[in-house]
């Protein structure tokens, strides 16, 4: 049975619930989930392990609390500004719309629950590359459904193109998305100082840009015949 937190406790941290959230967030941002223990977030929160189980019974349902608190404003936003982008009637500003309420609510800010900025950004990439049972059924339960509006949206705007390979398109889409908000050090550097890669305004029509151009190319089927004709001609 649950220990429940002392009075002393208590009087400490008056906020302990929100300590362990940010503490577990950290550490599975940090190392993984499966290399964090309920003790480990217990000692980096200031709390004791039985405090860790009161107020989230398990591990699991402690990454599931994280994803709700930073997911549900992120995916509310996304909705909101998807179910804007599909009134706009020219066809070409209707995906810039989409694409750009997919994008802009990762970027809404870097430390509140609209999105959770590089830390979270950082923590729902480490949770998909280490392909824990747990992980992949939270990230599916938290974002499937929105995911599935986008890709729908996308193809009402572009009948001609497959629905696989907007899937696949929008897979490269969270990537890019990943990696602008996790290491934009990256833009700056490999600029030489003239893209400021922390700079969330330029980041984003980039990154607009670049998605739709990638929507709009030809499906894989239609572009397979051309590259065909290209190698035959190269080798007459």
């Amino acid at each position: 049975m649950a220990r429940k937190p002392t009075s002393k406790e208590t009087t400490r941290k008056p906020n302990m619930r929100e300590a362990i959230l940010a503490a577990a967030e950290e550490l599975f941002a940090t190392n993984g989930f499966n290399a964090v223990s309920v003790r480990d977030i217990a000692h980096a929160a200031g709390a004791n392990p039985g405090s860790v189980t009161y107020h989230f019974k398990t591990k699991d349902g402690l990454l599931l609390e994280i994803y709700r608190r930073h997911c549900g404003p992120m995916n509310l936003r996304r909705s909101e500004l998807l179910a804007a982008a599909k009134r706009v009637r020219d066809l070409q500003d209707r995906l810039e719309a989409i694409v750009r309420a997919y994008v802009v609510p990762a970027f809404t800010s870097g430390s509140d629950l609209a999105g959770g900025g590089a830390r979270f950004t950082r923590l729902r990439a480490v949770m998909s590359a280490e392909g824990n049972e747990v992980a992949r059924k939270i990230i599916a339960q938290t974002f499937d459904d929105t995911s599935h509006a986008f890709i729908d949206a996308i193809h009402e705007s572009l009948p001609h193109i497959p629905r696989t390979d907007i899937v696949w398109r929008s897979h490269f889409l969270l990537g890019a998305l990943y990696y602008s908000l996790v290491t934009p050090d990256r833009v700056s550097r490999l600029s030489r100082g003239e893209a400021d890669g922390s700079d969330a305004a330029s980041a984003i029509e980039q990154l607009v840009q670049a998605t739709v151009a990638a929507f709009q190319a030809p499906a894989l089927d239609q572009a397979a015949p051309a590259r065909r004709r290209t190698v035959a001609s190269s080798k007459t």
